[in-house]
């Protein structure tokens, strides 16, 4: 029997701003929940506001059953968020975020005929890429566990704690099937611009497969790198958003 899940409870905003000229959606990582991107919305100029997608399975979804494949995810997603793309929006997608986020514009694009100014794609690997490592997500406990560590992401002390470890864990499980079993499958490229951001240190993607964006794109492209490993986005935020505000305000104002 299929589970339904509640409409309301997968957009957040924070900070709602009627007045906003455009909206931000921000897709989480792997394991990750809308909440990483609360802050956001009382950083950025008040042109812009934030709206964070939660996932099913945490944070207060924990309740609920978590997606392991990405185009039900889409479908789920893409008539919830139509309503919101009444005014300029944008997508801004970290790892995992980043192929939802892609995906979904792909969706958009072809039911509701509507595309975003600007498409930040962060820490991703380009989608037509392959992936170079094997898959963990059916990993046995201390396995995925020192795979996450060597993704320097998540604090020592909880990878220590096994009670939050064992509820945790299904839904990077399922967060990482989705993400191994991903199929790309070719299309035109998006009308909309690509930022694409890296770390330079990180070992999961590669800069080459971050400049792979461009080939998404049929309108102009941009790579940014940051010092840091996978999980940049956590200590250069604040570079992160003046980016962010710097390219949506300049697409604004053509």
């Amino acid at each position: 029997m299929s589970y339904e899940y509640p409409p309301q409870s997968w957009v957040t905003c924070p900070h709602p701003n009627p007045q906003a000229a455009l909206r931000l959606f921000c897709f989480p990582y792997a394991g990750g929940g809308a909440s990483i991107y609360s802050p956001w919305a009382f950083q950025v100029p008040e042109q812009i506001e934030v709206y964070g997608i939660q996932y099913p399975g945490r944070e207060n979804r924990l309740r609920e059953p978590p997606l392991t494949k990405l185009s039900e995810l889409v479908q789920i997603l893409a008539p919830l968020l139509a309503p919101l793309l009444d005014r300029p929006f944008a997508f801004f997608g970290h790892s995992l975020g980043g192929i939802i986020a892609y995906e979904l514009i792909r969706h958009l694009r072809s039911t509701y005929a509507r595309e975003p100014l600007c498409f930040f794609a962060s820490a991703c690997r380009a989608p037509h890429l392959p992936l170079r490592r094997e898959p963990v997500h059916h990993l046995p406990y201390s396995s995925l566990v020192n795979v996450l560590r060597d993704f320097r992401g998540t604090p020592e002390a909880i990878l220590q704690n096994k009670e939050l470890m064992d509820l945790l864990l299904p839904v990077l499980r399922a967060d990482m099937k989705m993400f191994e079993t991903y199929t790309w499958t070719p299309g035109t490229p998006l009308a909309c611009r690509i930022v694409a951001f890296g770390g330079r240190q990180d070992r999961e993607v590669r800069s080459a497969e971050i400049e792979g964006w461009r080939e998404h794109t049929a309108h102009s492209f941009l790579v940014k790198m940051f010092e840091g490993g996978h999980f940049f986005l956590q200590n250069e935020r604040q570079e992160l958003l003046q980016i962010i505000t710097q390219e949506t305000c300049l697409l604004l104002s053509r």
